[in-house]
């Protein structure tokens, strides 16, 4: 069972890594984190179980290994979590502070998806199914950050970045999510 320390932190355990990125800052004063924002990664594009997506929260990528690399020359971004096709959770920004996942963005009216947000990155392409593993440890994740968080609503990136992001895209099944994090559907609110 995960567990949330009270800096905002998992307790380290068997498959989570901690590796604090300098890409974050504080939450907005009184903001309360309300929002759970998925998305998928691979760095190079396509190519799973490289360490370029730890690289680039944690500003060390060489961007001489890839030659798609130069499309992300210089980018300071961060997530809350990355979690590998394995279920091997890393985490990058305790959940109390902001990171940087969402850029410009708006959910139900709120611009800067950042501050009230927390962000999980699934290492994934739009085109391909996530694993089963994937989904188990999400649902583990979110149920660990629910019991701390009042997160009312989870989004996909595509959903607060309409027309710029497409993640974490149609293969992704909200559907088994929400069943396996024991979401509350809307009749149960």
């Amino acid at each position: 069972m995960l567990t949330l320390e009270s800096h905002g932190w998992l307790a380290t355990e068997p498959g989570v890594s901690l590796r604090p990125s300098p890409n974050f800052n504080d939450r907005p004063t009184g903001t309360t984190v309300s929002l759970l924002v998925l998305h998928n990664i691979t760095l190079p594009p396509g190519r799973f179980g490289t360490p370029y997506i730890a690289d680039l929260f944690l500003n060390q990528l060489d961007i001489s290994a890839d030659p798609w690399f130069v499309n992300v020359q210089g980018l300071k971004v961060s997530a809350h979590f990355v979690i590998d096709r394995l279920g091997h959770i890393t985490q990058f920004v305790s959940c109390d502070d902001r990171a940087w996942h969402a850029g410009a963005s708006s959910f139900e009216g709120r611009e800067q998806c950042n501050d009230f947000s927390i962000g999980i990155e699934l290492e994934g392409t739009d085109d391909r199914p996530f694993e089963d593993r994937q989904y188990e440890r999400l649902a583990a994740l979110t149920q660990c950050l629910r019991a701390r968080y009042p997160l009312d609503a989870a989004a996909g990136h595509s959903e607060i970045a309409p027309g710029r992001k497409t993640d974490p895209g149609p293969c992704f099944d909200w559907l088994r999510f929400k069943a396996l994090a024991q979401w509350p559907t809307p009749r149960d609110n």
